[in-house]
């Protein structure tokens, strides 16, 4: 045949060879992952280079049953760029954010759900668990209450990454970096099985600022 589609060249592939294109496609995505994850750490370091304080608000946002289970990626993204299209008309909710983490992942249990990361600046939020439940319950009035979130910031964790990062605080911003972070650049729950359009990014964060340097930068 001097045509296949590439699951069957992949099918009669001797099984040898397999396992080196398996073990290259996982290198890959290994490799695809860390790129990303420094990038994420060179983000929250301009974030913080910039912010003496940074209040960190993790929502994971969802769809209810049975909602969850016709939802598109195309339907629940639109309803994702709509949330972030309107911060500027919602300041009681989005005033002083100053980036944001998001992560589209996909599980036949769940269906379609995002992890978000807001990130506040911490001079001028201080209430993170009020912050998530409003983000939330924004993100339920968006879908016409087909949604659901849950706010990571009311979990008590051992080990907690979220809530306020003051620019010193070492111990948490590494929390911060191998537990929240890390977690978001998995690559399981990947939603390309679902995607109609194979271009579409399962990782996006806000852009990196410009650096305002010291002078009138509170550190209280």
């Amino acid at each position: 045949l001097s045509y296949c589609t590439t699951e069957l060249c992949f099918l009669y592939t001797p099984l040898i060879e397999r396992k080196k294109l398996i073990k290259g496609m996982n290198m890959t995505k290994k490799n695809t992952s860390n790129k990303r994850m420094d990038s994420t750490t060179k983000y929250i370091d301009a974030l913080s280079a910039n912010y003496s304080k940074l209040n960190i608000v993790r929502v994971d946002l969802a769809y209810k049953k049975p909602h969850s289970d016709d939802m598109t990626l195309e339907d629940a993204n639109r309803d994702l760029d709509r949330m972030f299209n309107n911060m500027r008309s919602k300041p009681s909710i989005f005033e002083n954010k100053v980036g944001y983490v998001c992560k589209r992942e996909y599980t036949k249990k769940k269906g379609v759900h995002f992890h978000t990361v807001f990130i506040y600046d911490g001079q001028k939020v201080q209430n993170d668990i009020f912050k998530g439940e409003q983000i939330g319950k924004y993100w339920n009035q968006i879908t016409e209450e087909k949604g659901s979130y849950h706010n990571c910031n009311r979990t008590k964790y051992e080990e907690r990454g979220v809530g306020m990062l003051e620019h010193n605080d070492s111990d948490k911003r590494r929390i911060l970096d191998e537990v929240v972070l890390h977690y978001m650049h998995k690559d399981e729950q990947n939603i390309k099985q679902v995607a109609e359009n194979k271009k579409t990014r399962a990782f996006t964060r806000g852009v990196a600022p410009k650096k305002k340097g010291n002078i009138g930068r509170p550190r209280g």
